[in-house]
């Protein structure tokens, strides 16, 4: 028996597994155009970040809309790219809030920093997963006529 058949609901499975898989590729996006930014081509730090983070962000809801969550149109593009960004940046508001909780708790060490970094990394996930599945991607009601794409 597949494991995934004997789960309550294999699609929302599914849809997880996706949406982490696409997170990893957003967080690559997001690095190699980091690199390339600040040292490729010289720009400032927090300028090369912010643009190769809003990259990763845009390359995220682009996937999971037409991947993870595909066939779900309840709501214009544009909606659901404002409602996506708006929980990324909470998202990164809370990282960032934990990774200080946690290393505070750990010696200031820099294998502390990474395991910080990677308990919070993986609470967020949770977080974005379930923000974005009930507000951002939240399927129609079935009565609802047409709707937007």
């Amino acid at each position: 028996m597949n494991l995934l058949q004997s789960l309550p609901d294999k699609r929302e499975f599914e849809r997880f597994v996706r949406f982490a898989l696409v997170g990893v590729i957003g967080t690559g996006v997001d690095m190699v155009l980091l690199v390339v930014l600040k040292q490729g081509l010289g720009l400032p730090l927090l300028l090369a970040n912010s643009l190769s983070y809003s990259a990763g962000i845009v390359n995220n809801f682009l996937l999971n809309r037409y991947w993870t969550y595909a066939g779900i149109r309840s709501k214009s593009g544009w909606g659901q790219a404002g409602q996506f960004t708006a929980v990324s940046l909470m998202g990164l508001v809370l990282n960032t809030a934990l990774v200080g909780l946690f290393s505070s708790m750990m010696s200031a060490t820099d294998d502390h920093t990474i395991i910080a970094k990677i308990a919070a990394t993986v609470i967020v996930l949770f977080w974005n997963f379930f923000v974005n599945r009930v507000w951002t991607f939240k399927e129609a009601p079935e009565s609802a006529g047409s709707i937007a794409s």
